[in-house]
C-alpha cells in the first residue's frame, strides 16, 4: 500500500487514485505534451508541433498519462478517463472514429485506474479490477475473443483482479494482483511469450509462475520484471532489443543476465530502457539516433549503462527516443528529435540525456511514436 506521504512513484500514485485515498486535497498535477501534433495528439487544441512542453488545458487534476502512436489517453485523479488525437479504428474510445485535438471524456464513469495506449488501440484497468480495451483489433489485441474493432470500451474476460496493463504495437500484456502474467494479440514472433507464434484473441497465461511485478508490451517484443528483481524478455530479437547478448527471437520469457536489482522496464519500438533499484539507468537494442542514451549510435544486444548517475526513477521508451525522470524531479530525454519530440526546444537528435526545462516536479513521463506527455506534481516553479 502507498505510504500517502511525500512525492509518490507512479505505481503508488495509481494505487492511491484507484483507492480514492489521498492525504487531504489532491495536489496540483498538470499535464504537458510536446513533439509532432498531427491529428491533435498533443491535446492543446491545435495541430501545431511543439519542440518544448506545452501545458494541456488549465486544470491540474491529471493522475496518469500514456502517449501512443498518434494519440494519447489519461486518467484524472477523480477516476475519469480522457483521450485525444487520431480517432481511426475507434482508438479514443468515445464511440466515434473522429480525431480530437483536445481531451474528450470517455463515458461518465469515475472508476478508471490506469490507461495504456498502443499503436491503434487502448487498454485500461478499473478500480474494481476489471480490464477494458478498445480500438483496432485485427490481431485480437483487445482480448475480447474477436477481431472486431471497437470504438467504445469492451470488457476483457471476467476477471476482477487485474493490476497492471501494457499495450504494444499489436499485442497486450497484463499482470493480475496475484502475480500472474497474461498476453494476447499478435504473436508472429513470439511477443506474447506463450511458446508459440499463434495469435491470441483472448488472454493466455504465460507460464504458471505468480511472481510477475511489472510488464511492458513493446512493438514486437515484451519485457518484464519479477518480484525478485530479475529481468525477462521475449519476442523479436533484431537489433538486440531483448538484451540477451544476441539477436535471437524468443517465444518464451528468457532471463536477462543474473542480476536481481531491476526495478522498472519499458520497451520501445526496437529498444528497451530500464532502471535498477540502485537508481542507475540502462538501455539496449536499436540505437541509430541515440535512443539508448550511452553517447553513441551503436546497437547494443546487452544492457549498457547510460552515464554514471544513480538518481534515476522512471524511464519510458518510444519509437526512436527515450525519456526519464530523476529522483530530484527533473526530466531528461534523448534520441531522435524530429518534430521536437525530445522537448528541448530543438530538432537536433541527442545520444545522451538532456534536461528538459528547469522544472523539478516531474512525476511521470510517457514517450509515444513521435510525441511525449508528462505530468508534474505540486506547485510549478
Amino acid at each position: 500500500m502507498p505510504n500517502f506521504s511525500g512525492i509518490w512513484n507512479l505505481k503508488e500514485q495509481v494505487q492511491a487514485v484507484g483507492a480514492y485515498r489521498w492525504p487531504g486535497a489532491f495536489p496540483p498535477q498538470r499535464l504537458y505534451a510536446w513533439g509532432s501534433n498531427s491529428s491533435g495528439r498533443l491535446g492543446d487544441g491545435t495541430t501545431i508541433s511543439r519542440s518544448s512542453p506545452v501545458q494541456i488545458g488549465d486544470v491540474a487534476d491529471w493522475a496518469q498519462v500514456s502517449a501512443g502512436a498518434d494519440f494519447s489517453a489519461a486518467v484524472k485523479v477523480n477516476g475519469t478517463l480522457w483521450a485525444w488525437g487520431l480517432g481511426n479504428n475507434g482508438r479514443l474510445g468515445d464511440g466515434t472514429t473522429i480525431s480530437r485535438s483536445s481531451p474528450v471524456q470517455i463515458g461518465a464513469l469515475t472508476n478508471w485506474a490506469e490507461v495504456a495506449t498502443g499503436d491503434d488501440f487502448t487498454a485500461s484497468t478499473k478500480t474494481d479490477g476489471t480490464l477494458w480495451a478498445w480500438g483496432l483489433n485485427g490481431d485480437g489485441q483487445l482480448g475480447d475473443n474477436t477481431v472486431i474493432d471497437r470504438s467504445s470500451p469492451v470488457q476483457v474476460g471476467a476477471l476482477t483482479n487485474w493490476s497492471q496493463v501494457s499495450a504494444g504495437r499489436y499485442h497486450t500484456a497484463a499482470i493480475t494482483t496475484s502475480g500472474e502474467l497474461y498476453a494476447w494479440g499478435r504473436n508472429n514472433v513470439g511477443q506474447a511469450g506463450d511458446g508459440t507464434v499463434i495469435n491470441r484473441s483472448s488472454p493466455v497465461q504465460i507460464g504458471a509462475l505468480t511472481n510477475w511485478a511489472q510488464v511492458s508490451a513493446a512493438s514486437s517484443h515484451t519485457v518484464s520484471v519479477k518480484t525478485d528483481g530479475t529481468l525477462w524478455a521475449w519476442g523479436l530479437g533484431n537489433n538486440g532489443r531483448l538484451g540477451t547478448g544476441n539477436v535471437t527471437s524468443r517465444s518464451s520469457p528468457v532471463q536477462i543476465g543474473s542480476l536481481t536489482n531491476w526495478a522498472q522496464v519499458d520497451g520501445g519500438n526496437s529498444h528497451t530502457v530500464s532502471v535498477k533499484t540502485d537508481g542507475t539507468l540502462w538501455a539496449w537494442g536499436f540505437n541509430s539516433t541515440g535512443e539508448i542514451g550511452d553517447g553513441t549510435t551503436t546497437d547494443r544486444s546487452s544492457p549498457v549503462q547510460s552515464g554514471a548517475l544513480t538518481n534515476w526513477e522512471q524511464a519510458s521508451a518510444g519509437s526512436s527516443g527515450s525519456a526519464a525522470i530523476k529522483t530530484d524531479g527533473t526530466l531528461w530525454t534523448w534520441g531522435n528529435n524530429n518534430s521536437g519530440r525530445l522537448g528541448d526546444n530543438t530538432t537536433v537528435p541527442k545520444s545522451s540525456p538532456v534536461q528538459i526545462g528547469a522544472l523539478t516536479n516531474w512525476q511521470q513521463v510517457s514517450v509515444g511514436s513521435v510525441h511525449a506527455a508528462a505530468i508534474t506534481y505540486g506547485a510549478s516553479s
